[in-house]
């Protein structure tokens, strides 16, 4: 007999039961959607799987880690299979860069995105990426062509994209990928070079600055490098000092168009970067020769500093040709970025390579003169070229944009609003004839010009010795970088490669120029032969860390915005210690990418030290933190989290009063350089706060005041008792999705959002988790990798990923190395081919 549930309870309690009933089984409906909506997406790793369009099987073999290994017998399959495979695991994040850089945004998330679109169509990254195509060379083209047909071959073989496609359902039914091009690989060197732009935020915020302070003052901000304390990277130390141009003034008018040009540069998206604060962008590498090694052979490390990106920015793969011959010479193990072929950073068979960011002055901002479809430039007046973008807007209209050029380039105080009244006054302050003109602010930068970049990718894959390398990376034009190398015969050696402007006028691109007059123009490029490069140096080493990379009186002049150095002289002091001491290995070498010594801790603390200041009761107390304190900023240290915390406050009440946005400070080793003099000037002006009329503030009263503010914070954050603060518990990384991980909906950031993880070190430590002062403690740049090259054995190597191979949320390998990776742990990085079979838990054969 069969009875019926709940039958015996009294009437309302069964209803009750009942309803409680249908919603669970709703939930376990759901929850079984969301599950099936995962997993269906998940990659098929082990078998066979066709793939149309290869001309013979490929082998890919996969660790634990989900790291793959191709092998194929010709290049033209192993690209293939590298866009098939990239698409198996990242294809949500390819799609997404790709509308990004084509400023396609709004087809898939509306009207939110808009502007940055805008921005990007004003630029044109994909315009000239398709102007791209057509200078690279054939063998180039047709490796684009092919890793495109294998991202084409997943699409057609996959039904069931990612977790990420499910969601967008929900607000947008009617969008469907398009199929991949060469033209959506080479703009993704774009967002690359944008991110990577060097000095354009200082240059723009030098004029924001010199509009609400004098010149010198505003000078004084961006100090010199120096070279008495931090070493460059090729040049011996020479004291004397560039200068800069004759400068048309920057009148304090101008600050309304110089805001707008800052906003639409903020509006741009940062791939690789720090969400318009491109202050967090770095990278450490560094090589040493056999002469120091335990093996006698090269050691290279490379950690870049990026923004951290959920999933991560870089994706690590082998690229093996079965036999490695004339016509098939790939034989690569590194960082690849998904959407692009090749390998960008990573080692082959005889030699390995790093990036740093070489920072050389790329771009410049150019004030215009404007009337109706006209600019000024010297004695006459010529048309704008104009051209009409049309942004198409998920739940809404197309929305018509047109953009506005000079010859300078395009109009970025037009994006987010008209140029005119774009420096309202600007004539008076030029001591012009006093009549009503609009003004603009334009763009000139050198990833606007077509370039050849991708070239450099497979010819620096296929290089085998240091002329060759060379040769291969003169084509890696945008962006400019520092390069250091090693090989398996014992030859260390850096380059620098990029296309640089050489101005007329004197000009060094430090601050905007006066586009009428024609004074200040690109005349060509730095020759390369030029740029800065160096071969065994005698000291047996070579570090770069954005530090200058020459001598201040050295010609060509690439820049005055260097990082300052403090890094890369930490890293020196280290690897002098552990010389020192006996020989390197690869152990030591991890050992200095975790370094987390703030460099300026020691020059601050010693006045906040200082028995003059007349602390008082749990300040006085909390400030005993500081004694015996290494200056480490380990996410335990109590220390570190008072000292940042008193650095911040401190910026922030010296700085904040004078200076508008956009040129306040960010807490990095620039700032340690504007506090040194200062603090030896007790009375300077710097210290008063203009704010506070009638009294003149000092340096004694303005380090008690952040003493007080920092105490103040942390007590309320953290608890009352400083010995049991810890700096990684206001210094922590969420991984942050970078489409539905900002939506404002818990349960779908819940989906694709990881952590908080408490981190070690600190903006411009070695170990550079960066953050702002302006906006707190939580870490906005990271080393986005870690990677030690043993050229005794490359088998040996050792690497991490912030976060894992996988896109997939939920699947094993989505942030299966992040725990890792915050530990300061590495994982092997192996090549040889019975390594990778020994060590693969799945294995794919991809069939024509």
């Amino acid at each position: 007999m069969r009875i019926a549930p709940f039958a015996r309870l009294p009437r309302p309690l069964r209803w009750f039961a009942r309803l409680l009933v249908l919603l669970l089984v709703l939930a376990l409906l759901l929850a079984g959607v969301v599950v099936w909506s995962v997993r269906r997406a998940f990659p098929q790793l082990d078998g066979e799987l066709k793939a149309p369009g290869l001309s013979a099987n490929v082998s890919v073999y996969r660790d634990k880690y989900g790291v793959p290994h191709l092998y194929a017998d010709t290049p033209e399959d192993l690209f293939f299979a590298q866009g098939f495979v990239h698409a198996q695991d990242r294809f949500w994040e390819m799609d997404f860069r790709r509308k990004t850089t084509a400023g396609r945004l709004s087809e898939l998330f509306g009207k939110a995105t808009l502007d940055t679109d805008k921005v990007i169509r004003t630029m044109g990254w994909r315009r000239v990426a398709e102007q791209e195509l057509s200078i690279l060379n054939p063998r180039t083209r047709a490796y684009l062509d092919r890793y495109a047909a294998g991202v084409n071959a997943w699409m057609k073989a996959t039904p069931g994209k990612s977790l990420e496609y499910s969601v967008l359902k929900l607000t947008n039914r009617d969008y469907e990928p398009e199929p991949w091009t060469a033209v959506d690989s080479l703009a993704w060197l774009k967002a690359m070079a944008w991110d990577l732009r060097s000095n354009m935020e200082d240059e723009l915020a030098r004029a924001i600055a010199a509009t609400a302070v004098p010149r010198q003052r505003a000078e004084e901000l961006w100090p010199r490098y120096p070279y008495e304390l931090n070493s460059p990277i090729v040049s011996e130390v020479n004291q004397a000092r560039a200068t800069s141009a004759a400068l048309t003034p920057i009148p304090e008018e101008s600050r309304d168009a110089l805001a707008r040009a800052a906003r639409a540069v903020r509006a741009a998206p940062d791939l690789i970067g720090t969400d318009g604060d491109n202050s967090g962008i770095g990278s450490n590498s560094w090589v040493v020769s056999g002469a120091h090694t335990v093996s006698g052979k090269p050691l290279l490390a490379n950690d870049p500093h990026l923004s951290p990106h959920m999933p991560s920015t870089w994706y690590q793969m082998g690229l093996h040709c079965r036999e490695r011959s004339e016509s098939c010479p790939f034989d690569l193990t590194g960082f690849t970025f998904a959407g692009l072929p090749s390998v960008v950073i990573g080692h082959n068979h005889r030699i390995a390579w790093g990036f740093t960011n070489l920072g050389p002055d790329v771009s410049d901002i150019y004030l215009e003169r404007l009337r109706g479809q006209e600019y000024q430039y010297r004695d006459g007046w010529k048309p704008l070229e104009t051209r009409t973008e049309r942004i198409k807007v998920a739940g809404g209209e197309t929305v018509t944009l047109t953009v506005r050029e000079t010859g300078h380039g395009p109009l970025l105080s037009d994006v987010l609003g008209t140029a005119k009244r774009a420096i309202p006054g600007a004539a008076k302050a030029l001591n012009e004839p006093d009549e009503e003109k609009e003004y603009g602010v334009a763009l000139r930068w050198t990833a606007l010009d077509p370039g050849r970049t991708a070239d450099a990718l497979f010819l620096m894959g296929t290089a085998e010795n240091w002329d060759s390398f060379r040769a291969a990376a003169k084509s890696f034009e945008v962006p400019a970088q520092n390069l250091v190398y090693a090989d398996v015969d014992g030859t260390i050696g850096y380059q620098a490669p990029g296309r640089i402007p050489v101005r007329s006028g004197g000009g060094d691109g430090a601050w905007p120029a006066a586009g009428w007059t024609g004074q200040v123009e690109w005349t060509g490029w730095v020759p390369y032969e030029k740029l800065p490069t160096q071969r065994d140096p005698v000291r047996g080493y070579i570090v770069t860390a954005n530090n200058a990379a020459t001598g201040p009186s050295t010609t060509p002049q690439l820049t005055r915005d260097w990082s300052y150095g403090y890094r890369s002289q930490r890293i020196i002091d280290r690897l002098k210690q552990a010389i020192q001491k006996g020989k390197v290995d690869a152990a030591t070498m991890s050992s200095i990418q975790r370094d987390s010594r703030n460099a300026f801790a020691p020059e601050l603390t010693r006045y906040l030290l200082n028995p003059d200041l007349k602390l008082a009761g749990p300040v006085k107390r909390a400030v005993k933190l500081f004694d015996g304190w290494d200056f480490g900023q380990s996410k335990d240290s109590a220390a570190a989290a008072y000292y940042n915390a008193v650095w911040r406050h401190l910026l922030i009440r010296t700085f904040n009063d004078e200076l508008p946005e956009g040129a306040r400070p960010d807490g990095g080793d620039q700032w340690y350089e504007v506090l040194r003099p200062l603090l030896a000037e007790p009375s300077d002006p710097w210290w008063d706060d203009v704010k506070t009329k009638g009294v003149q503030e000092s340096r004694d009263q303005i380090l008690l005041l952040a003493l007080e503010d920092a105490f103040d914070e942390l007590s309320d954050r953290l608890g009352p008792d400083p010995s049991r603060w810890a700096w990684g518990d206001l210094h922590s990384l969420t991984l942050t999705n970078d489409t539905f991980g900002t939506s404002g909906i818990a349960p779908i950031e819940w989906l694709f959002n990881r952590g908080p993880l408490r981190v070690d070190g600190g903006k411009d430590a070695v170990d550079a988790a960066g953050w702002n002062v302006q906006r707190g403690y939580d870490v906005t740049a990271v080393p986005s990798m870690r990677m030690v090259v043993d050229l005794a054995d490359m088998d040996q190597s050792r690497w991490i990923n912030l976060t894992g191979a996988s896109g997939h949320a939920f699947h094993d390998n989505y942030w299966d190395q992040a725990g890792l990776w915050a530990d300061g742990k590495t994982i092997p990085m192996r090549s040889r081919p019975e390594s990778v079979r020994r060590e693969a838990v799945n294995t794919l054969t991809l069939t024509p």
